[in-house]
């Protein structure tokens, strides 16, 4: 029996939900009216226990990470972003880059964006320095100032996360420049 499947990982995330931890969750990430996460579901996996679920479930197919991701479940879509994340990690181990599944990868990452289907502070986070930053930093960087000038909020945060990864490498241009376009 093939085990890799979105139903397999909430079933595994169902096991580490702890419902003490939803009202926590539900006044840190502003799930008020009006506010930012509103909407959101949460379950009360803390982010070590998604970690290694995410782990677990590394090899996970894209349509099954793309149904995670499809969830109205905030902690679902956090695993389908960690997968992607460790995916793209192994991908770019200089003993076994696959630049063709970086590029898948980052592909999915991006149409997953734009669908506002990252659409929280810690989703972002956690993906898109990784995800469109590493990505990136042998490429043009246009696609950050296209994302930078979005209506979308959480477009705009994923243009200058990313930027992380190139900060790590002691370049901060690109993040300087969209930080300019950001407050104007």
């Amino acid at each position: 029996m093939n085990n890799e499947t979105a139903e397999a990982v909430q079933a595994a995330l169902a096991e580490q939900a702890n419902p003490k931890n939803i009202s926590s969750f539900q006044r840190f990430f502003k799930m008020g009216k009006g506010e930012y996460a509103e909407g959101d579901i949460f379950i009360g996996v803390r982010v070590p226990a998604n970690r290694i679920v995410a782990k677990r479930f590394s090899a996970l197919p894209l349509l099954e990470i793309d149904r995670l991701l499809n969830s109205s479940i905030h902690e679902h879509r956090q695993a389908a972003l960690f997968i992607l994340v460790y995916r793209f990690l192994a991908a770019s181990k200089a003993s076994s880059r696959d630049d063709n599944l970086r590029t898948e990868l980052s592909t999915f990452y991006i149409n997953a964006l734009k669908r506002g289907r990252v659409n929280n502070w810690d989703l972002v986070d956690l993906s898109a320095e990784h995800l469109l930053g590493a990505y990136l930093e042998d490429q043009s960087r246009q696609l950050l100032f296209d994302l930078a000038s979005s209506t979308q909020l959480w477009e705009r945060r994923a243009a200058i996360v990313a930027t992380f990864a190139f900060i790590k490498r002691k370049d901060g241009s690109t993040t300087f420049e969209l930080a300019k376009k950001l407050l104007d």
